[in-house]
Formats: C-alpha cells, structure tokens, sequence
C-alpha cells in the first residue's frame, strides 16, 4: 500500500545507503543515520510503503556469470515503428517488457520510438530475440543494434539530495 509522505533528511540517507548496500543490516543502517534500530526499520518499512523503495535486488557481475554459462552478448537497441498511435506504443511496449531478454524498455522522443538494452547468451540468442519482437512485428518500421564490447560503468544509484 503507497501512500505520500515527504521523506526528511534521515529518510534520505537511508535512501543513499541502501541504494549503495541493500545487504546492509538494521543495526549498521541505524548507526550510520545515527538513530535506534527499531527507528530505522520503521523508517524504512515506511520507505518501503510509500513506493520510494521500489524493490531489493542482488545486481550480478554479467562477466562472471558469462564466464559460467557462455559467451553473453548486450545490445542497445533503437526502434521505430510505422504508427505510433497510443494503442500501438502500448503494444509493442507490452510485448518488449514481457521478454526476458529485455532488461530495460525506454520510450524515447525525439528519434526512434524505443530505445530497449537488451542481454543474449550469444549471437544466435540475439537472433532469436529480433525474430521474436521486430521480425514477427509488422508494425516496426527500422532497428538499429548497437553491441556492447566494454561496459565502462554500470550504476543504479539515483542522485539523493542530502542535506
């Protein structure tokens, strides 16, 4: 259940540290914000209450995980379609966030009308993929695949404002 609240300066630092540490333990939260622990977890079940904490996730290591399964192969990927009426957007959005192998969906504007990251095993996987969202898809119109062979930097950190 969400609901509005407006978020103070502890808030906003435990905001901070979790995006760092989600692992982080009630008792090493409280220390650092410097309040009791059972004020810390109340703090941040209302975090997790009011929608600012969407969800807690373990991020891999996509090299290390490659190295036990095979080669993975990440894509960043422009798409436009022929009609871009709301019913069409939605579509074509629904199908790409349905897919597994989509790992982020953005509309976009100006340019191509999607711009999805998307992570294959391999080539072959990545064809799959294409045939799977824009081949059997009459209503794209172009797309365009840019390969990732470096990821530099790799954050999910959001900027929190600390006073």
């Amino acid at each position: 259940m969400e609901y509005d609240f407006t978020p103070d300066a502890i808030d906003l630092q435990l905001l901070d540290l979790l995006q760092s540490d989600a692992s982080l333990s009630n008792q090493a939260l409280a220390e650092r914000v410097h309040v009791s622990p059972p004020t810390c977890l109340r703090r941040v079940r209302r975090l997790q209450a009011s929608g600012l904490i969407e969800r807690q996730v373990a991020l891999l290591q996509p090299d290390r995980l490659a190295a036990l399964q095979g080669h993975g192969l990440t894509a960043i990927v422009e798409v436009s379609l022929d009609r871009q009426g709301a019913e069409h957007l939605a579509a074509f959005e629904a199908r790409a966030v349905a897919d597994p192998a989509v790992q982020q969906c953005w509309r976009v504007s100006p340019g191509p009308d999607f711009v999805l990251v998307v992570h294959a095993r391999d080539m072959p996987g990545y064809l799959a993929l294409s045939q799977r969202l824009f081949t059997q898809d009459a209503n794209v119109r172009n797309v365009k695949a840019f390969f990732a062979t470096h990821r530099a930097k790799f954050e999910t950190k959001l900027p929190v404002a600390l006073s």
